[in-house]
């Protein structure tokens, strides 16, 4: 599905913010599935185009790390949606691989992605087909990496951009502070603080710390979120679950375990489980040639670290989005 958001411009354009989803969904009975292919990832049997099934259903919001696509995530959508939910998996303009061409400022504006789901409500509930589809009263959030914070946000985990700033100042080495894989390669943090101070930058800057929350999101669910420094998660209004691998290089650990103290929250953190083992697994080409998403240490089961976190999501949000 494709969107415009005439309040937003698109980045190095004067059009509008395009915002793209996958919406994945129960079929009707009959429907004919197929291999769905998203190099480097291995396929998922799916149903293109297939006729929903009847009834009205919760609706998951899903957000994807940095560089990333609603693909990345395709293991989690495909489990929620067998389970009876609607997905709605964005692909963040400028950010996302789906794009020709991914831009600094898709990685640096944060901000914007939580505006990207708030806009994705907004068209699905309006929209005459998945409108009537959809439970109002039942909606959730998930998201990986960059991904994860940008669902915290949706549910009023506040962010501290200055806050952020100040931190990584004083302590340019913590996680979350330097440019993830996915950017380093193009850019430096001479080239984001020359960024933050272009005039062209400033429409997006102006939004920083706009109000955030979604009040329509009644829950949750945040795979290894990045940049913890910069959200205060106090007080929230909904129940939050974390998930992050104790051996992930790209999320400040300290924070998280801090973060199983606030109310609301739970983190769940799992012995040995790296950050990109949360994508989609990979085929052979892709072990080899990208081997910073694909490979995993000796020893990490990718495919059962995905079905058991799909379970434990399931669970959260049936418990957290049963009707009221």
């Amino acid at each position: 599905m494709r969107w415009q958001d005439p309040a937003r411009a698109a980045w190095g354009t004067d059009g509008p913010r395009p915002v793209a989803a996958l919406l994945w969904y129960p079929t009707a009975d009959g429907a004919t599935e197929e291999d769905w292919r998203v190099p480097p990832f291995e396929p998922l049997r799916v149903a293109v185009g297939a006729a929903p099934a009847p009834g009205r259903r919760p609706l998951v919001l899903l957000s994807h790390g940095t560089g990333g696509s609603a693909a990345s995530l395709g293991w989690l959508a495909h489990e929620l949606a067998a389970a009876g939910y609607l997905v709605a998996a964005l692909n963040h303009h400028g950010n996302t691989a789906t794009e020709p061409e991914t831009r600094l400022e898709g990685f640096v504006a944060w901000w914007e992605r939580p505006l990207d789901l708030r806009l994705a409500v907004d068209r699905l509930l309006a929209d005459p087909v998945w409108g009537p589809r959809i439970d109002v009263g039942r909606i959730g959030v998930a998201g990986f990496s960059l991904g994860g914070l940008t669902a915290l946000a949706s549910v009023g985990a506040q962010p501290r951009w200055a806050a952020w700033r100040a931190a990584c100042a004083a302590a340019p080495a913590t996680p979350g502070c330097a440019l993830p894989p996915e950017a380093a390669a193009r850019w430096t943090l001479a080239d984001v603080d020359a960024l933050w101070r272009s005039e062209g930058f400033a429409p997006s800057l102006a939004r920083a710390d706009a109000e955030l929350h979604d009040a329509r999101v009644r829950a949750a669910f945040a795979i290894a979120p990045a940049m913890s420094a910069a959200v205060s998660l106090a007080p929230l209004a909904v129940p939050v679950e974390v998930v992050v691998g104790e051996a992930d290089d790209q999320v400040d650990l300290a924070d998280l375990r801090a973060w199983g103290g606030v109310p609301g929250v739970s983190v769940e953190r799992l012995p040995g489980v790296t950050h990109y083992a949360f994508l989609m697994g990979c085929g052979l080409r892709g072990r080899l040639f990208s081997a910073t998403i694909c490979r995993d240490p000796a020893g990490l089961d990718r495919a059962r670290l995905h079905a058991d976190t799909a379970v434990r999501a399931r669970a959260f949000f049936d418990r957290e989005l049963a009707p009221r």
